[in-house]
């Protein structure tokens, strides 16, 4: 999905650094389809240095989200704080690779562009690496979840019922008793 705001002109990029500042909000995760955020107040400044041919970004993504807590469902603010180091590469990306340099550590994320794109699209990159930020359980500190939820949860769900449960297996009982029985007269 292109957002125009976030798009890195990569022809007539001048040498030297050059420095973008995007504002994502709720509209900004809301045209990705992602329902879990329900609101987000977040600035990704983007450093471009660009060398010749090789282009470097290194982005830094600041703000807080808004998602339901599990426990309780009431809205929750989480702080998101990432960084991202990306090199931009003309070309097809190659099939193999480990993502680790020869000493080790780990290496910056190549993102591969085709020699005639004019532009690259950041906005699914700064989605992603905002979602990979998030925390997979999500809830308010202890003592901090709605108190009635919390009561509902403790007190536990009861299920009255008339219903009997049936053993499906009830058909079986004593079959292997008459047959035991048969085998033993026929001896």
């Amino acid at each position: 999905m292109e957002h125009p705001e976030f798009l890195i002109p990569l022809n007539g990029l001048a040498s030297g650094r050059t420095e973008f500042r995007w504002k994502a909000g709720k509209e900004f995760f809301g045209s990705f389809g992602n329902a879990e955020i329900l609101d987000a107040d977040l600035t990704a400044v983007v450093a471009v240095e660009k060398s010749g041919h090789d282009i470097a970004v290194d982005c830094s993504i600041e703000g807080m989200v808004t998602v339901l807590c599990d426990r309780c469902l009431d809205d929750l603010v989480l702080p998101v704080s990432v960084v991202a180091g990306l090199d931009v590469k003309y070309g097809r990306q190659p099939v193999s690779g480990s993502g680790d340099t020869e000493d080790g550590s780990e290496a910056r994320e190549s993102v591969y562009v085709q020699a005639s794109e004019q532009e690259l699209d950041m906005s699914q990159i700064i989605y992603d690496y905002v979602c990979l930020s998030l925390p997979m359980q999500r809830f308010h500190p202890e003592g901090q979840c709605n108190p009635e939820s919390v009561a509902r949860l403790r007190a536990g769900i009861s299920v009255k019922g008339t219903e009997q449960v049936r053993n499906p297996f009830a058909a079986l009982e004593g079959f292997l008793g008459d047959s035991g029985e048969q085998t033993e007269n026929n001896n």
